[in-house]
């Protein structure tokens, strides 16, 4: 059966999440015809629970490529935002005044001068931040609190409302022409000639070309296309206040205010498999920190909390690459997905369209994981295929 009512698209792209949505919505502005096959909500969505940060101090550190990549889509996120209100009349309330790096002791802040002069040297000086004292940040955040000793700013950070991000993709795109499918799941897929058919829960889909944006279930995937993408889950949690009064400018990296005035709590990272589950002990300890960062909201409402899996590689970067055993595949996967979406929307797309490789991308092809224990991958792989979680 084939359950696509209109003609093949020129792309498939699997997966409807901030990257596929991303990459979906540059290929239709580009011209191309795209279907997005996408989960039900009872997928593992990370598009859902970010922290919404653009964020570049620090990313990169040991990979001078991604530290690149990431700051290539800062500079065009304002484009992008921009391009979205016109188009759909959504705000989705981006905002780069600079962030804050929070640190509470003497070796955290150690920690980030190494890191930020590392990366201000292979920028050849082009990487501009500040280290603060504490009396120097208390001017700039006065709500700050005594425990904190410091911290690291750049200009570069910003952050967004992730939710309406998605939302705002979701309408650009279908109204450039996307046919996005709910409710469907890539099964497997089949290259064969002139292209790739897609087998999925509800139907055969076919297309000259397929994107693999499907977060967690890249990892099985790929292997049926010729590429490889052993990605793992990492979990994390965040707390959600009441509104508050407006305190609050910049982005931190664990406490921000939203443009609705609530303040988001985050940050922590767990290997604990497909488990989506919050913690009380991690909320607390995520709690905790926000307070010695800001004392007054000791006394302000949580008023949701949840946690969402990360899409991790093995070294934390993204993978991209295009088959070259099946040609027309592409693999798009990151743990970044609100940060890179100007870059997946008006660098990946544009090259998967048919244009050429970004420069920075060699460097994060999944062959550089290939002589990973085959095994124990094919183990993990099964392992994700027959998981039920228990809700």
């Amino acid at each position: 059966m084939t359950f696509n009512a209109c003609a093949s698209p020129d792309v498939l792209v699997l997966g409807g999440g901030l990257v596929g949505s991303a990459v979906a919505y540059g290929l239709a502005r580009n011209g191309a015809k795209v279907t997005v096959l996408d989960q039900d909500d009872g997928g593992f969505r990370a598009s859902r629970g970010n922290f919404g940060l653009v964020w570049i101090q620090g990313k990169g550190y040991g990979l001078t490529p991604y530290a690149r990549w990431s700051r290539s889509s800062a500079v065009r996120w304002p484009g992008l935002a921009a391009g979205l209100l016109d188009e759909t009349g959504i705000d989705v309330a981006l905002r780069q005044p600079g962030g804050f790096h929070l640190c509470f002791s003497d070796a955290e802040l150690a920690d980030r001068e190494t890191r930020l002069g590392t990366l201000q040297r292979e920028f050849d000086g082009d990487y501009p931040y500040q280290m603060l004292d504490a009396r120097e940040l208390r001017e700039l955040l006065p709500a700050i609190g005594p425990e904190v000793l410091g911290a690291s700013y750049t200009p570069m950070d910003g952050h967004v409302n992730p939710l309406k991000l998605l939302r705002a993709l979701h309408a650009g795109m279908q109204r450039h022409g996307v046919q996005l499918v709910s409710g469907e799941e890539a099964t497997r897929i089949v290259p064969e000639r002139g292209g790739f058919t897609v087998h999925g829960k509800r139907g055969q889909w076919h297309a000259a070309k397929v994107v693999l944006a499907a977060g967690l279930g890249n990892r099985v995937l790929a292997p049926q296309v010729g590429l490889h993408a052993p990605v793992a889950p990492n979990r994390g949690q965040v707390l959600i206040s009441e509104r508050v009064a407006p305190f609050l400018h910049h982005p931190t990296i664990n406490v921000r205010q939203t443009d609705e005035g609530t303040v988001q709590f985050g940050d922590s990272m767990e290997e604990v498999g497909f488990n989506d589950f919050t913690t009380t002990h991690v909320l607390a300890d995520i709690a905790r920190r926000g307070v010695r960062a800001f004392p007054f909201l000791k006394d302000v409402r949580v008023v949701r909390t949840w946690a969402a899996l990360r899409v991790y590689s093995p070294d934390g970067f993204p993978i991209y690459e295009a088959s070259t055993q099946h040609p027309g595949a592409y693999v798009v996967t990151c743990h970044s997905g609100v940060t890179l979406a100007a870059a997946h929307a008006m660098r990946i797309a544009p090259w998967i369209a048919g244009g050429a490789m970004p420069d920075e991308l060699p460097v994060f092809a999944g062959g550089r994981f290939a002589t990973a224990d085959s095994a124990a991958a094919t183990d993990a792989a099964a392992a994700h295929a027959n998981l039920t979680p228990a809700h």
